[in-house]
């Protein structure tokens, strides 16, 4: 039937017409007005009740909303907002309102949040820059050195008025603590100063899982930071837990717990004194107390260090001979055949590995992880733009 040469009042009216007239089937009759079976039986009731008025076309404004603002509360709202050397958020103007309007109940927090906003009181919030999600699932480690996990505990102010960032490192499988050092920061040299000393201690360990925090990972490509890409050529892979999920490092959690434990409240002792309590918690957690989980043993029982020593040179990143190898410029370009591709500053003068995976489609990849995809087509003046496939 010509459903979109008719008016909707028309269409209306010869669907009651059909159905006064005793259809085969009421769902034969929605199926033959293209309309679903709650749509018919809507008009059927509006019609029976108010007759082909009832057909005419409803105001669709919510029925709870049965009052507006009123102008007088609306002022209050815009002046409220300025008061004060800050700025009060819906919550506390909402507060506000109760006692300003003691006799009416005040609006809710979205309509006095879009009352400020059309008065352009509400100033947007830049994107958070994210890191990127690890592309791959999380592995359990059965074995010592299978997986180092690394965190920063929550910083402190110590006696002598230095903040202080405990770095601590710890083999998952053994729950062996590795280091836990005081920092006065987290800034990548004094970090890798720190693994550096584990490593010619203990070994390589094959993966090291920590946050989405400095200096673990950064907002570039596949979130890689100047510590993960160390981490990368000395061979060990860089394993990131979700944002907001703690508990997938939750052993590192869980020794954290009891290091706070030690703490004196408030930490007021001198910065010396500090890695001296520090020193002492790591021989008390992996000499002297036993773990429930450890069956009663304790971690030093139940580690023994990796047969992968540290190098004394950093190994240059390399790949299988069907890999092209490009070294990226300072400004973190690769350059190859004529076209430019932005790898990002952070890898500025690494290898960069190209993997052809199609006709002029190549895989950028930087050791086993990969950065994203260029196709030759797309190029614009000589640029190439790397695309991030979707994880």
């Amino acid at each position: 039937m010509p459903w979109r040469e008719l008016k909707p009042m028309d269409l209306k009216l010869l669907f009651i017409a059909d159905y006064l007239k005793g259809p085969p089937s009421f769902s034969a009759l929605c199926q033959a007005y293209e309309i679903s079976r709650k749509t018919g039986y809507k008009w059927v009731e509006r019609y029976e009740r108010e007759g082909p008025a009832g057909l005419a076309e409803h105001s669709r404004r919510r029925l709870t909303q049965n009052w507006v603002v009123p102008l007088v509360v609306r002022k209050a709202i815009i002046e409220l907002r300025g008061r004060g050397e800050t700025e009060p958020g819906p919550k506390k103007i909402q507060a506000a309102l109760q006692e300003r309007f003691p006799d009416q109940a005040p609006p809710s927090k979205t309509t006095i949040y879009n009352i400020l906003k059309q008065a352009e009181l509400v100033k947007p919030r830049p994107s958070r820059q994210r890191v990127a999600v690890y592309p791959r699932p999380l592995q359990k480690a059965e074995l010592p050195n299978q997986l180092f996990s690394a965190d920063y505990k929550g910083q402190f102010l110590t006696g002598a008025g230095i903040w202080c960032y405990p770095l601590t490192i710890m083999d998952h499988a053994s729950r062996f603590l590795l280091a836990c050092h005081s920092m006065p920061n987290t800034n990548f040299l004094e970090t890798q100063a720190v693994f550096t000393r584990v490593f010619r201690e203990h070994g390589l360990p094959e993966r090291i899982r920590t946050d989405n925090g400095i200096p673990f990972a950064s907002t570039g490509r596949a979130g890689l930071s100047q510590l993960s890409i160390w981490w990368l050529r000395l061979g060990i892979i860089p394993e990131r837990i979700a944002p907001g999920r703690p508990d997938q490092n939750g052993r590192h959690e869980r020794m954290h717990r009891t290091l706070k434990s030690t703490l004196p409240s408030p930490p007021a002792v001198a910065w010396d004194a500090q890695q001296r309590h520090f020193d002492r918690f790591m021989q008390h957690y992996n000499y002297e107390r036993l773990h429930e989980a450890l069956k009663q043993r304790t971690p030093a029982s139940c580690y023994e260090s990796s047969p992968r020593p540290f190098p004394e040179k950093l190994p240059d990143m390399t790949y299988p001979s069907h890999i092209d190898s490009v070294l990226a410029d300072g400004s973190g370009i690769v350059n190859r055949r004529g076209l430019r591709i932005y790898v990002g500053h952070v890898l500025r003068h690494q290898t960069i590995g190209l993997d052809q995976v199609g006709d002029g489609v190549w895989d950028v990849i930087f050791g086993p992880i990969i950065l994203g995809q260029v196709d030759v087509r797309d190029a614009k003046d000589g640029y190439v733009t790397l695309k991030v496939s979707p994880m």
